[in-house]
């Protein structure tokens, strides 16, 4: 363990094996840093912070600070991070709310550009990369291998589900579908993550079949609410098409993001990245 004598540690933290800490950090009694982590410089942790082993956080970096909330009265609440995670200048992470759970959550291995930005009462999944000055308002749900472009955002209780991407600059105000394809000032739904599921492995087969089924759900004729109880006898067709279902069942404070041009539309450019209609 490597401290800098400009750090300042204040008594009760507890600092992992193997762990370096930069100049002018400033560590609070509550907080917990795993082992092999590096603090390069100028990084402020406070509340009930816990950082997981082999994350390297640099400098200007704050987290577990008390959240962006008008509620907010002062309570100790909790900020998790997982492992492996890299945490570039000037991101922020602020701690949960008592109305919120207390508990702002981040995964493993996730890569934080600079300047991004976790808002209290987050979950955030593993792998998730954050391009510069991404933003989440309160209460997102991010789920693992999501990728945000850098100046996106997301509204307060917006759910992204697995490994969707979301194109930069756009402000997410629905949910976005696992292996959805979201772009435009006012996001909307541009297609699939044909991109990340290649890398994920996903064989032609499998790719022609989520395919398939995405047409039928969100470019065929009709309204969508018919639209998708037909779709639901191809729950079984793909693992992909019935985690799909399940997150549009599970939808909660948020509307559903769409094409631009259906019936619930969340208004949006179509993406230059999106894979074009065959």
């Amino acid at each position: 363990m490597l401290i800098d004598p400009t750090a300042r540690i204040e008594d009760g933290a507890v600092i992992g094996a193997g762990t370096s800490i930069g100049p002018y950090c400033v560590i609070g009694s509550r907080v917990i840093i795993g082992a092999n982590c590096k603090l390069i410089a100028h990084v402020h942790m406070t509340a009930e912070t816990t950082i997981g082993g082999g994350c390297t956080i640099y400098p200007f970096v704050s987290l577990g600070t008390p959240p962006q909330a008008l509620s907010y009265r002062g309570e100790l609440t909790k900020l998790q991070i997982g492992q492996d995670c890299t945490i570039r200048e000037h991101v922020t992470m602020n701690a949960g709310t008592v109305a919120g759970g207390g508990v702002t959550r981040v995964g493993d291995r996730g890569y934080f550009m600079n300047c991004s930005h976790v808002g209290h009462d987050c979950v955030v999944g593993n792998d998730v990369i954050f391009a510069t000055s991404a933003t989440l308002g309160g209460h997102c749900e991010i789920g693992d291998f999501v990728f945000m472009g850098g100046l996106s955002s997301a509204h307060q209780f917006v759910r992204i589900g697995a490994q969707a991407m979301i194109g930069a600059t756009s402000c997410v105000r629905g949910d976005v579908i696992p292996f959805g394809l979201a772009s435009g000032q006012y996001a909307g739904l541009a297609g699939l993550n044909f991109v990340g599921m290649r890398r994920r492995e996903f064989t032609r087969e499998r790719l022609a079949v989520i395919r398939a089924f995405y047409q039928k759900l969100f470019r065929g004729p009709g309204v969508f609410a018919a639209r998708l109880h037909e779709v639901r006898q191809l729950t079984d067709a793909d693992p992909a098409i019935a985690e799909i279902l399940a997150f549009i069942d599970a939808v909660r404070h948020r509307s559903l993001c769409l094409p631009a041009n259906d019936d619930h539309m969340i208004a949006a450019r179509r993406s230059p990245f999106a894979e074009p209609s065959r």
